[in-house]
């Protein structure tokens, strides 16, 4: 009899113990799960932050671009207008220089039409109308209209910018040889008159008009200068 109650103590012992350690395990099993759990979860959250950290980084490098962006289009909106403004200021300006020499240069025929008529004198002072020379004649009109010109023709040739005969335009000074002559020394001075036409003075006529091209003028042509700006 005492040899079975020590069996059954035995196995009453030998199960209290297997149901210890499949508890404990049980447990252990369950702590680790639990860590692991824990674990992932503040793993997640971790990425979850980084990610947002990532958005918001994302979203304000974007808004910095839009902001630069707007900034470039405003500065390239205000560079444009200046650039029109530049060309319509100088379309202005250039169209205001021409308006003015060709004013002028009406001013100049126009004060020596008055004087249509008067008598060739060579050698006339420049300080009388009644009588002109080829060049006190120029220098008389062109110093009514407020512009100073030497006295005689072949310092005036010196005078302003050179220009060929193809771009004459009002108020421009032609310069001739002698009729008859082929040396290159200037003896005459006229004021293009516009439509082919030259104002001058010489000889019997005095001052007058004469056509420019096609005539003896034109062959005895040594040059022409701008003195209109």
């Amino acid at each position: 009899m005492m040899t079975t109650r020590n069996w059954k103590g035995k196995a009453s012992t030998v199960l209290a113990i297997l149901i210890g350690t499949s508890l404990l395990m049980g447990g252990q099993a369950h702590a680790a799960t639990e860590k692991s759990s824990t674990a992932q979860h503040k793993e997640q959250k971790q990425t979850n932050k980084q990610k947002q950290k990532k958005q918001k980084k994302q979203k304000k490098q974007k808004r910095t671009q839009q902001a630069e962006n707007s900034q470039k289009k405003f500065e390239q909106n205000v560079a444009n207008t200046q650039n029109k403004d530049k060309k319509q200021n100088t379309k202005k300006a250039t169209a205001k220089k021409v308006s003015s020499r060709s004013d002028q240069a009406d001013k100049i025929i126009s004060h020596g039409l008055r004087y249509k008529g008067r008598p060739y004198k060579f050698g006339s002072s420049k300080n009388t109308t009644q009588t002109f020379d080829c060049s006190s004649f120029t220098q008389r009109v062109f110093k009514e209209a407020g512009i100073s010109l030497p006295r005689d023709s072949r310092q005036q040739s010196k005078v302003g910018k050179h220009i060929s005969k193809s771009e004459l335009k009002k108020g421009d000074l032609l310069f001739f040889r002698s009729a008859g002559s082929a040396s290159p020394r200037i003896t005459h001075v006229a004021i293009y008159a516009g439509n082919n036409t030259l104002l001058h003075t010489y000889g019997q006529p005095g001052v007058t008009t004469t056509k420019f091209r096609g005539t003896s003028w034109e062959n005895r042509f040594i040059l022409a200068r701008r003195v209109l700006t």
